[in-house]
């Protein structure tokens, strides 16, 4: 074989498996993504289902402040433990999915801003249960205090959930920032062109 050929076919040798591995990593930064979702969703399914058997009994038991506190707490962990479900469901069809560059590019942008937006909205629970629970101080209503009361726990719970599901998709897409910095775009004497920084 000629030097020159035994050259091109070590290139070549070299590019592919450097291609392989990129795509292991592009799938397994996928994989780590949806495991992160499958086990969010878990959490809060188990957290709704929770909520919604102890607040269901406890309401039935209990009165005044401490009775509307259990009632919203089941109310509100139906519309969770449906979002768990949905969510379950989107993942588990995901998962026969393969995600190229720009699917994971899309995607990744798209679970981080989720999540931002969600802490977003657990803040504003957690804003509206102190509102209800002053306003319930104010005009002597048990309702009020309770719906309060409950809204502070539900939208805690959900800030530090979805905070730690932010900071875990932040970590995974640090990867997939790697990988595409190793991707330049540059002019050459033909134009533009698109190079890979082989480390």
């Amino acid at each position: 074989m000629q030097p020159f050929s035994k050259y091109l076919c070590f290139v070549l040798l070299f590019v592919s498996l450097k291609s392989f591995a990129q795509k292991e990593i592009q799938d397994s930064i996928a994989s780590e993504r949806l495991r992160l979702n499958q086990t969010h969703l878990y959490v809060l399914g188990a957290w709704a289902t929770a909520n919604i058997v102890q607040g269901s009994i406890s309401a039935s038991n209990t009165t005044g402040k401490e009775h509307y506190v259990h009632q919203m707490n089941a109310y509100w962990n139906t519309v969770n433990l449906a979002i768990a479900g949905a969510g379950l469901y989107m993942v588990k069809k995901q998962m026969a999915r393969h995600f190229g560059l720009a699917d994971n590019l899309r995607e990744q942008a798209k679970i981080e801003k989720l999540f931002l937006f969600n802490t977003g909205l657990d803040a504003a629970y957690i804003m509206t249960g102190l509102y209800l629970k002053e306003r319930g101080t104010r005009v002597n209503s048990e309702q009020s205090q309770g719906y309060g009361t409950s809204l502070l726990i539900q939208g805690g719970f959900l800030l530090v959930l979805d905070m730690i599901q932010y900071s875990a998709h932040r970590k995974n897409g640090k990867l997939l920032d790697q990988t595409l910095s190793n991707w330049q775009l540059g002019s050459t004497q033909n134009g533009l062109g698109l190079s890979y920084r082989i480390k």
